[in-house]
């Protein structure tokens, strides 16, 4: 359609065949979904119901939360301190980070993901999306229940839109901010004594979720008591499919259910992170670990290994390499722990997932620069918080994205640098992401490297929790084997 007259220009009819058919035949009948069937997921219309054998299980704070919010947007919990704020295009933010009254991050962000597609058959060819750039994080926010997205006490952040017109709108309950428990924080039992000490590790989670048409993404800045902070991505919702004639098979996707084809796809992520380690200026090394040959001087025996450590001078990128476990440590080369010696730092290891597949030269890979390299090194500018750039909607080429800021060429040394690390799901469905796709999740861990003095969390308590109990025998069956 011309966009401008609102005259229909063509139509076209994708194609629906299978493996062995060109990429424009037209195989389908004219009766095009009979062969497909229902598939439903929401609970009452369920051929069997739901499950009648799982029994609450609850999250119970009978004292309340440990967190505290004052001034509307600043977060206290435990010695973290930060504000979090919210934008149409980004959806949750953090900022000003500090720890025990040391200064971490400036800002954290999703800065941007694509999901470009792999079936070659016109208008598929087309399909990449940028789900930030294009609909906005922000925009596409969802109203957090209680109870359902978030459980225990819960703090609700709101957030104002901006509409077409121009007018604000309040959005409910765009972030929840709430505690949870993820299993042992540090434990040790001494053989010795017979004495064993373990801690919970508990988390502070600032969480927000978005529905762009099919799939839902899930958000969530978890901050823990050992000084780490983890970015986690949860994509669910449904696979956005095409119809596939009856009894046909397809080297694009896999055949979900009768009559639909799930297109093979990539979801690539990216975060930015601006790291204020003890101050605004900082460096960025890159650490790798190194076997050495046997030899009669330095390792005779064989089981020495070498840690290199490179300071990056210029804006420029790398890849994860767990061979080498690669590590990226954000530090302040004017502060030395008294311990180690070392600049102090935080770190984290690069997601050694696939990178962008799509040829160099295509349009999906030169509007996707971003996703061509897991992780992003370049000098801050006012206003350059986009991955993709600040236009991806309908774009060509990636521009004023993390590609042309490492063009520059800037130093990176003892300054305000941004780090970007992207990351993803190489996603080729199975029969079980459908209807509705579980959970696939996607963790960058974000930790202190030489920034204390020894584990912070020692002083975390090892209480027992009271309401713990032992599953009785009535409870319990016997297992055959």
């Amino acid at each position: 359609m011309d966009a401008l007259t609102q005259e229909i220009i063509r139509v076209d009819r994708p194609a629906t065949g299978g493996k062995g058919e060109g990429l424009t035949e037209q195989t389908f009948k004219r009766d095009i979904i009979g062969h497909c069937k229902d598939s439903d997921y929401v609970p009452e219309l369920l051929p069997g119901g739901t499950r009648k054998d799982l029994k609450p299980l609850n999250v119970v704070q009978p004292e309340g939360p440990s967190f505290r919010i004052t001034e509307e947007s600043l977060v206290e919990w435990q010695k973290w301190r930060f504000r979090v704020a919210f934008n149409p295009r980004e959806g949750a933010t953090i900022h000003d980070v500090w720890y025990d009254g040391r200064s971490v991050l400036y800002r954290l962000s999703v800065s941007e993901m694509t999901v470009p597609y792999a079936d070659p058959r016109p208008p598929f060819h087309r399909k990449q999306a940028f789900d930030f750039g294009d609909g906005g994080g922000g925009n596409m926010a969802n109203n957090l229940s209680i109870g359902c997205d978030c459980l225990g006490v819960i703090k609700y952040f709101d957030a104002v839109m901006t509409g077409a017109d121009g007018t604000a709108k309040k959005m409910p309950n765009a972030i929840c901010l709430h505690e949870q428990d993820n299993g042992i924080g540090w434990k040790h039992s001494n053989w010795r004594t017979g004495r064993a000490v373990v801690t919970r590790h508990r988390e502070l989670v600032v969480q927000f979720i978005i529905t762009l048409a099919n799939y839902e993404y899930i958000f969530a800045y978890k901050f823990d008591q050992s000084g780490g902070i983890t970015v986690e991505s949860r994509a669910t919702g449904i696979l956005n499919v095409v119809n596939i004639d009856a009894g046909k098979v397809s080297e694009y996707g896999n055949v979900v259910s009768g009559g639909v084809l799930a297109q093979n796809h990539q979801h690539i992520f990216c975060v930015r992170i601006d790291p204020a380690i003890d101050g605004p200026n900082n460096s960025v090394q890159v650490e790798e670990s190194h076997p050495v040959p046997m030899n009669a001087v330095t390792n005779p025996n064989g089981n020495f290994y070498k840690v290199n450590t490179e300071t990056m001078e210029r804006a420029g990128f790398f890849d994860a390499a767990p061979e080498l476990n690669r590590t990226v440590k954000m530090v302040n080369p004017h502060k030395k722990n008294p311990i180690s010696q070392k600049p102090v730092g935080y770190k984290f290891i690069p997601l050694a997932t696939q990178r962008l597949l799509a040829d160099p030269n295509s349009i999906q890979a030169r509007r996707a620069q971003f996703a061509q390299h897991h992780v992003w090194v370049t000098k801050y500018r006012d206003g350059e918080l986009y991955a993709g750039g600040r236009y991806t909607l309908q774009s060509q080429e990636e521009i004023e994205g993390v590609s042309d800021a490492v063009k520059r060429g800037d130093s990176v040394v003892d300054t305000d640098v941004v780090v970007w690390s992207t990351f993803g799901i190489t996603h080729n469905p199975r029969v079980e992401d459908w209807p509705v796709m579980p959970v696939e999740i996607f963790q960058l861990m974000i930790r202190p490297a030489d920034f204390f003095t020894a584990n912070p969390s020692l002083d975390v308590p090892s209480d027992k929790n009271v309401s713990s109990r032992v599953v009785g025998n009535d409870c319990c069956r016997n297992a055959h084997i």
